[in-house]
């Protein structure tokens, strides 16, 4: 009797093991995590069936968190870890290591009812900033501004302060949504509004593109080859985040991301190849 209880208690704790073994958690950024690695993760279970995948994407700054805490293998960020991140895992004995994804491009979006076609570098400044309320003041038909960003935990928030707002804050009467898909799919029902998405993201149903005036006066949007010259202002790379060299099953997903498949399904996807 003991000797069967005994067995059943080490299968049990084997079948424990081989499932920690063949479980890989991601957390972090939507950027990422609506789309692209649930992709790449079907695809790398399709080669490895044992695999079990969790996803959570839920703003880059859960996932830098993640790996602080230990609670994820790979920490997924459409930004770079901040000073104050980084000496936080440190503290905690964690050497944060980043590897560059993707590269995005941030697309300024509105309603596909809207009839304009691009603005100035210093016009979408001032619209997220709350400096220009009406669309007549950009040459649109004349009607209040909505503007809508990501929120708070999301490096997509942060980046595009940094990139399109010289840091300042966003209008107050901006609605902060959860992902890049919620942000589209406001935009796409209502004809006053703005906002932005990750290139992934642009080609929702219902909105369009707006083209940006550079400083050189041409008009540029998101596209592999404005985003790989960064001839597009609103480009940017996006990362994965471990603790140290990954290992293990995090080193050969990260191995499938840069093979010939994971390269083409990051491209399909909407994504620029890191090369």
């Amino acid at each position: 009797m003991k000797k069967t209880i005994l067995f059943t208690l080490l299968s049990a704790v084997l079948a424990l093991t081989a499932s920690a073994a063949d479980k890989l958690v991601i957390k972090g950024s939507d950027t990422l995590g609506a789309k692209l690695v649930p992709q790449l993760a079907e695809a790398f279970r399709a080669q490895n069936p044992g695999v079990v995948f969790e996803i959570a994407a839920e703003g880059s700054t859960t996932g830098l968190a993640a790996i602080t805490d230990r609670t994820a293998d790979i920490g997924m960020s459409s930004r770079r870890a901040k000073p104050t991140e980084l000496s936080a895992a440190q503290a905690k004995g964690v050497a944060m290591k980043p590897l560059i994804v993707a590269y995005d491009g941030m697309a300024v979006v509105v309603s596909s009812s809207n009839p304009l076609d691009q603005l100035t570098l210093r016009q979408v400044e001032q619209i997220f900033a709350g400096d220009i309320k009406d669309w007549g003041a950009v040459g649109g038909n004349p009607g209040a501004i909505s503007i809508y960003t990501r929120n708070t935990s999301s490096g997509t928030y942060q980046d595009w302060k940094d990139l399109a707002m010289k840091r300042r804050d966003y209008a107050s009467s901006s609605q902060k949504m959860a992902g890049n898909e919620q942000i589209a799919a406001e935009v796409a029902r209502n004809p006053s509004g703005i906002g932005y998405v990750g290139i992934a993201y642009a080609d929702a149903p219902g909105v369009k593109v707006i083209g940006i005036v550079g400083k050189d006066g041409k008009v540029v949007r998101p596209s592999e080859e404005s985003v790989r010259d960064k001839s597009y202002p609103y480009a940017r790379p996006t990362f994965f985040y471990t603790d140290g060299e990954p290992q293990g099953l995090a080193a050969q997903f990260i191995t499938f991301l840069f093979s010939a498949e994971g390269r083409e399904i990051v491209a399909k996807s909407g994504f620029v190849a890191a090369q």
